[in-house]
């Protein structure tokens, strides 16, 4: 045994590390090394993660802690006269740090567990949510609307009531695993004895074996379908927000709860509007004659209906008006509604007959020195003055 790594240096703590302190070590590394985590080199990590479980093993242990400290792994050598045993059972260990979840608590994440003890399987299962995108029109989005969607899913078998088993017939407890769905193993690595669980490869985890499946959906239980479902997409809706339906998704396992479906919305562009969150935006352009005299204006709704505006003498180009309350609906709460923001764009003639260049040049002279010869940058310098 003079070969083996230090304990204290194996968990990369000193020897005046306190319990929490090796707790803390030991679960930050198992995670690390942990085969499912490193699916590149399984057989590299399966032996570092039981070298660092022997070493947390022994530390946590008071007395083992206390004779490794007074005679190293002497301490476990039977052939040297140690009294103490590196013997330890991987679920134990594991309960002992993370109460009743065991590995799964901390492995969760990583899937199946590969050898060191797969997740039960044999109690009801929740089935799975479905997704789907569905595009609607600007102004559907906005007043909301009904829509008819065809879904392809499974639904539970009516002929075996989602047993799997034919009718009159039952799922049978599998003897290999007595019902349970796993299999354990205890094997002796590096001194130590690790029992590791298993899913067991009779029942595949199920913990039941259908010896009679039924003709109807051959034994799975469920069959594939083509549903139509009346959708509402509701008021304010935006592109990329979804809608969840629940219970319309996969149906659960022996008795799970049925999953939902998700269907995320897409919107249509729309010729003249456009949208930022509650807001609605309109480019709508006037003429000069209108910017500088004033006017009163028409200003298009997206419902197909008018807003009479009165715009100002001397409206600048880029100028916006808000219109309260004509925007969209706030989704959560949809007496809040958002504004339409109006740019006037300022049009310019692009060709002139000859008696309207006059009265351009009328209107310029009339104007003056002052509208004429200030020039943009000098209006630009002004500005900073």
């Amino acid at each position: 045994m003079a070969d083996k790594r230090d304990y204290y240096e194996i968990l990369g703590v000193n020897k005046q590390a306190s319990e929490s302190e090796l707790k803390s070590a030991y679960r930050k590394l198992a995670k690390q090394y942990h085969p499912d985590a490193n699916p590149d080199d399984v057989k590299g990590a399966e032996t570092k993660f039981k070298e660092i479980s022997e070493a947390y093993a022994v530390l946590s242990d008071a007395d083992k802690r206390a004779a490794y400290d007074n005679y190293g792994h002497a301490a476990f050598d039977p052939a040297r006269g140690g009294g103490y045993s590196t013997n330890f059972d991987m679920g134990d260990l594991f309960s002992s740090i993370f109460g009743g979840g065991g590995i799964d608590e901390l492995f969760g994440g990583f899937g199946g567990m590969g050898g060191f003890g797969g997740r039960r399987r044999s109690g009801p299962r929740r089935g799975a949510d479905l997704q789907m995108r569905i595009q609607v029109e600007f102004e559907d989005a906005v007043f909301g609307t009904t829509r008819e969607v065809q879904l392809q899913s499974h639904d539970t078998c009516d002929e075996c009531k989602g047993s799997g088993a034919k009718p009159g017939t039952y799922a049978q407890s599998c003897g290999d695993c007595g019902g349970s769905g796993q299999v354990r193993a205890t094997q002796q690595i590096l001194g130590a004895s690790m029992t590791t669980v298993r899913e067991c490869p009779t029942c595949r985890g199920e913990g039941k074996i259908i010896k009679e499946p039924c003709q109807k959906c051959r034994g799975v239980g469920k069959l594939r379908s083509t549903k139509t479902l009346t959708v509402t997409v509701p008021k304010g809706i935006d592109s990329g927000q979804s809608i969840r339906l629940s219970g319309k998704g996969e149906p659960g396992e022996k008795g799970g709860q049925q999953g939902d479906l998700l269907i995320t919305i897409l919107i249509k562009p729309h010729k003249v509007f456009a949208r930022q969150g509650t807001n609605l935006y309109l480019d709508l352009p006037i003429t000069f004659v209108q910017a500088a005299l004033g006017d009163e204006i028409s200003v298009p709704l997206l419902d197909g209906s008018e807003e009479k505006y009165v715009i100002k003498a001397g409206t600048q180009p880029g100028s916006t008006v808000h219109l309260r309350g004509k925007g969209v609906p706030s989704l959560r709460n949809n007496r809040n509604v958002g504004d339409l923001v109006v740019t006037l764009n300022v049009t310019v003639p692009t060709s002139l007959n000859e008696k309207q260049r006059e009265h351009l040049r009328a209107f310029n002279e009339a104007m003056g020195d002052e509208y004429n010869k200030v020039g943009v940058w000098d209006k630009i310098k002004n500005t900073f003055k």
